[in-house]
């Protein structure tokens, strides 16, 4: 029986792609924009309720980041970074997690899509809510990590828990979510499950023995992959351990990293999953009709992150596309093919079934000791996130950095939107002031 359409929002700013972490550096904010262009040119963007949120102010930040972290993403530069060196060390802030023009401003973006996206299906406005420019998993409390300064992940789940009791997060990038588990291991409100490479491997952590502590135990769920995972494999641990999941802690709301890095051929992985195959974890989640938000993350072969979000968008709509790539403003990127989807590798798959077998009975076993429960998060913990309260609101705080941007400037600079219709494209709090929400 198919199923009813979705009321999809998708956040975008077209000012992400302006944003360069530096020439050999392999994280790409352009890709975003990509990926914007495809979804207009294949008729998607139609079909969802566009928003560019206003930039997110450093208080919002400090619900989860220390204060003194946040103060200096706000006043470090390309200019004065000569005058940061101890903190620069203590914030791990420096070769992969460069200093460069726009820092503060790039973190502003990419972390209001997904709290503005979790506000909005807190306010039941929204079924799924897209935000291709988030899933920065990596940043911790006071420290950034593997190309992330701001958990925008974790922020948004404290958005979530304002409303819902249990909230999922799951992690499709072939680097552990460790920013996130980090962040929640000691809660049994939120359950974080990620599927990674493992072993001599970037961030290193995400053992399977992992698995939460002290209320939160249990609640943080691992499954280490090898080399060469590979659609059919991904599809044999996936669906099964989500399933356990939804059955023993039966959130309320679902949190979806996306990250394109487990790709074949993405510049920095080693799994070889098609887009299909990565987009059936999508179609697999979509299916339990829970309020979902969905998020980027990794990714380092740009045509193939922006095919695999592009997909991925059509997938929650519902909205079957060609494989044909439709004439864009990036087309000679994706010759000489010029599909939508890619074919995997002939790269051998290191993952026995006797080893996911295996992984997959001591998954069943911690999660068959998960039930649904409703206790706080617990309070003191390093690097643990904080209970929100319900009168947080999104947008409050004050600070100069969270005005609402001209928009006139804004649109000069997002010429490849040009054709089309602007009135479709808000500011997320434009309708709610007509319909009295916060």
């Amino acid at each position: 029986m198919a199923q009813a359409k979705r009321r999809v929002a998708y956040y975008y700013d077209a000012e992400i792609g302006n944003y360069h972490y530096g020439t050999s550096h392999p994280m790409k904010p352009h890709r975003v924009r990509m990926t914007h262009n495809l979804v207009v040119n294949y008729g998607l963007y139609k079909q969802v309720e566009v928003y560019r949120s206003k930039p997110a102010s450093a208080q919002q930040m400090m619900r989860f980041h220390s204060d003194d972290y946040i103060d200096f993403l706000r006043i470090v530069t390309p200019d004065n970074v000569h005058d940061f060196v101890r903190q620069l060390q203590r914030f791990n802030v420096g070769e992969d997690c460069p200093v460069f023009d726009g820092l503060f401003e790039y973190c502003q973006i990419y972390t209001a899509g997904s709290i503005g996206g979790a506000a909005r299906l807190n306010r039941k406005e929204s079924d799924i809510v897209i935000n291709w420019s988030g899933g920065l998993h990596h940043a911790k409390k006071s420290e950034a990590s593997g190309f992330c300064y701001v958990n925008d992940c974790v922020l948004a789940i404290l958005e979530l828990l304002k409303k819902h009791q249990r909230v999922v997060y799951i992690d499709i990038d072939i680097h552990h979510g460790d920013g996130v588990e980090e962040a929640f291991y000691t809660t049994d409100r939120v359950m974080t499950v990620s599927f990674h490479k493992f072993g001599e491997y970037f961030p290193g952590t995400g053992d399977v023995k992992d698995s939460g502590h002290g209320a939160g135990t249990n609640h943080s769920v691992n499954f280490p992959l090898r080399d060469g995972m590979n659609d059919e494999a991904y599809r044999t641990c996936f669906r099964p351990v989500m399933a356990k999941v939804m059955e023993h802690f039966q959130p309320e709301a679902v949190l979806l990293q996306c990250g394109a890095d487990s790709l074949s051929g993405d510049r920095l992985g080693c799994f070889n999953m098609s887009v299909k195959g990565h987009a059936d974890c999508v179609e697999y989640m979509k299916g339990f009709n829970v309020p979902l938000l969905v998020l980027g993350g990794g990714g380092y072969t740009l045509r193939n992150v922006s095919r695999c979000w592009t997909y991925e968008t059509s997938v929650l709509l519902g909205t079957p596309v060609p494989n044909e790539l439709p004439v864009n403003d990036y087309y000679p990127y994706y010759g000489p093919d010029f599909t939508l989807c890619i074919p995997p590798s002939n790269m051998e798959n290191l993952n026995t079934t006797e080893y996911l077998e295996g992984k997959k009975v001591q998954l069943f076993e911690q999660l068959r000791k998960v039930s649904p429960t409703s206790v706080q998060i617990q309070t003191g913990q390093p690097g643990t996130a904080q209970t929100p309260r319900d009168d947080e609101e999104m947008g409050d705080g004050g600070e100069e950095e969270g005005k609402e941007p001209d928009p006139d400037a804004r649109e000069t600079e997002a010429e490849l939107d040009a054709r089309v219709d602007a009135t479709t494209e808000l500011y997320d709090g434009e309708k709610d002031q007509d319909t009295g929400a916060q």
